[in-house]
Parts: structure tokens; sequence; C-alpha cells
């Protein structure tokens, strides 16, 4: 995927981020900053397919949106065509895909993955259980972000240190992460 960037009548394409950051650097408004540069690559990086705004100054925004476009007039071709196909009452949005879905695409590979859940603990001094906020990390091989997710909360609902009141977050909240390390990465070991 490539990134429509557009601030008023300034526009670009952008097939990296190099590419974008470059053109934000164009936009006398903007104070680039690393926070700015993380939060776009973050955007760039995820299965988000929404558009994207980056707020400068009081009212105004950079719009980024995600696109198959390579290039401004192609991209700015398939608007026209686009606007034509709605114009004329013959356009068909295509369904976006939800992020579930995107998480159950086959994607065979080793993943590192993150899952911040809920675990009953026991407090010695009372007796009583609370729940804590408890990080697993591990590096495991999976068909799929979904099938990924699947095996570690399989994996702790089975072991015996944790409690089966234990509550564990959906796939698609930000305490799940993962990252896609290839089919055959360095150092592969099972964790």
């Amino acid at each position: 995927m490539n990134l429509y960037i557009r601030y008023f009548e300034q526009d670009a394409i952008a097939t990296n981020m190099e590419e974008a950051v470059a053109f934000m650097e164009t936009i006398r408004d903007l104070k680039m900053s690393d926070e700015v540069v993380n939060r776009i690559t973050l955007y760039f990086n995820s299965p988000n397919l929404y558009p994207y705004r980056l707020k400068v100054g009081y009212t105004n925004y950079v719009l980024f949106l995600k696109t198959e476009a390579s290039t401004l007039e192609e991209f700015k071709r398939m608007e026209q065509i686009r606007n034509e196909q709605k114009a004329n009452g013959t356009y068909v949005p295509e369904k976006k895909k939800s992020i579930l879905e995107i998480m159950a695409d086959p994607k065979p590979g080793w993943y590192e993955a993150t899952l911040t859940f809920k675990r009953v603990v026991q407090i010695r001094e009372t007796n009583k259980f609370q729940y804590r906020d408890t990080r697993f990390r591990v590096r495991l091989k999976a068909e799929s972000p979904m099938d990924c997710y699947n095996r570690i909360v399989n994996h702790l609902k089975n072991r015996q240190d944790v409690d089966s009141r234990s509550q564990f977050p959906s796939a698609k909240s930000s305490n799940f992460e993962y990252i896609y390390l290839g089919e055959n990465p360095q150092n592969e070991t099972e964790d």
C-alpha cells in the first residue's frame, strides 16, 4: 500500500516513509518531530484502511489515505472514475475488511507477539484475589495473526499457574500486538 497525502492544494503519493517525511517537511505549518514521524509510521504499517488525519494548527489537518495507486496521476484517475460512477449511480463501494478478517488471512510464518491479560492473583496477606495486568511475550510459528492469538490464549488457559478466572482481551484490542517476522527469520526459536 502507498500513501496519498494532502494538505490544502499540496498533495503527493508516497511509496515509503522516506517519501512521506520528505513531503511533510515541505509543509510550513507542520512542526516535524519524532512523535509525528512515529504516528505516521504506525499508520503506514498498520492494517487500518481508514483515512488518518494529522492535526496542523487549530483547525487544519494533513490527510493520509492508503491507496494501491503508485503515482499521483493514477490516484486522481481512480478518483475521477469513482466520482463518475457515483454520479451515474453505478458505484458499488468495496467492502472493507474488518480487523478480524484481515487477521484471519493466511500468512504462515514466525510471529513475535505480546498479549496483556487480566491475571487472577492471590494476595497472600488477605487470601483474597485480584486482577493484575500481566504481559506475555512470545515468538512462535503460526498460520495467521489470528492463529497466533488463539495459540497464545490456548497456551495460557492450559497453564497450571494461570487461574481459569483470568480474562483475555479481544484479538483486535490494543492489548494484543504482533509483528510478522517472515517464514525463516534469524534465530528461529519458539519460546
